[in-house]
């Protein structure tokens, strides 16, 4: 077995191939790092993603070392580790902050409320989670409320289209409303494809009913657009894109199986699925993660006709459809 040991250095932009740098910033928990990158253009540079801001990222000092401005910020997703410092960028840079209509309106929902904590810890309870559990979910997500600085009102962008030569798509999956940038045979991916872990896909309140699906859907269009290499958020670059989606595909097969196997004839929640899939012995974050993704292959599952679910005063719960074979992606 291979292990992928990757190294990087905090807060120095490192030139990837003309005219693309990469800035790397740390998080405290997960891959422990995400990816912004910056973009040549015309007239400056783009910025692609902002970090957490959990620790104030040294923009004066990684804006001393471009040769121009940074002309525009683009956010790929409305996960915290990707748009947590936009407020703090924008304010260094004096540039404007483009983003998804979609993406925009999710992340003012999640991080420009307060109650969004209590509001998953309810949704998880629907989905069979226990009420002490629940609690350190409360937790643990407000950990992270305090750190997202998102810019309110940013310009709004769309799939079609075009940033300082750059063509906005569509990658919807890890979130409803995630855009990925193309230039010529260069991906910048955000969290839609990644090496050598996998974006996770998670269904979560008010989200689109079967982000699996989705993400099958975009893993299908970038293997047919087949860059030479994708820039993803974490890990290493994809330099086989196309092989990868397909690599991408067979572990979400194997895994929608592995769901299918713990459902029977009595009805389980997605917490109970979530522990036959990841294991008993989560944290409170982790577990966050394994039981949205446990229910993203249970709706796969229940679209395909394999499963059933059903709702009551207990919950929301899921029951196998015995019609045999696997079910395609």
């Amino acid at each position: 077995m291979t292990t992928h040991r990757i190294e990087h250095t905090f807060a120095t932009a490192v030139e990837l191939e003309p005219g693309i740098l990469r800035v790397t910033l740390p998080l405290p928990s997960g891959p422990r790092h995400v990816h912004c990158y910056l973009l040549r253009g015309a007239e400056g540079w783009t910025l692609v993603d902002t970090g957490l801001g959990l620790q104030e990222t040294p923009w004066d000092e990684i804006l001393a070392g471009l040769d121009g401005p940074v002309t525009r910020i683009f956010v790929t997703h409305m996960h915290p580790d990707h748009v947590g410092g936009a407020e703090a960028a924008a304010e260094a840079t004096g540039a404007p902050v483009l983003q998804g209509r979609l993406d925009y309106a999710q992340c003012e929902r999640v991080w420009g409320s307060d109650d969004w904590p209590e509001r998953i810890a309810e949704w998880f309870t629907l989905n069979g989670v226990p009420p002490e559990v629940s609690e350190e979910l409360i937790e643990s997500g407000h950990v992270f409320a305090d750190f997202v600085r998102f810019a309110w009102n940013p310009t709004p962008v769309e799939a079609g289209d075009v940033v300082d030569g750059w063509h906005v798509l569509a990658t919807p999956g890890h979130a409803d409303g995630h855009l990925s940038l193309r230039r010529g045979d260069v991906l910048i991916a955000g969290d839609t494809l990644l090496t050598p872990i996998t974006p996770a896909i998670g269904l979560y309140p008010a989200s689109r009913p079967d982000p699996l699906g989705d993400y099958v859907e975009t893993l299908g269009r970038l293997a047919e657009l087949a860059p030479r290499v994708a820039y993803g958020g974490h890990g290493l670059p994809v330099t086989s894109p196309a092989a990868r989606c397909g690599e991408i595909l067979a572990h979400h097969e194997d895994r929608l199986e592995r769901t299918a196997a713990a459902l029977g004839a009595g009805p389980r929640s997605g917490y109970e699925v979530s522990h036959d899939l990841f294991g008993h012995e989560l944290a409170p974050i982790q577990r966050r993660f394994a039981v949205a993704e446990a229910l993203s292959h249970l709706e796969r599952l229940v679209v395909a006709g394999r499963a059933e679910r059903r709702r009551d005063d207990r919950g929301v719960a899921y029951t196998a459809r015995f019609s045999g074979g696997r079910t395609p992606l």
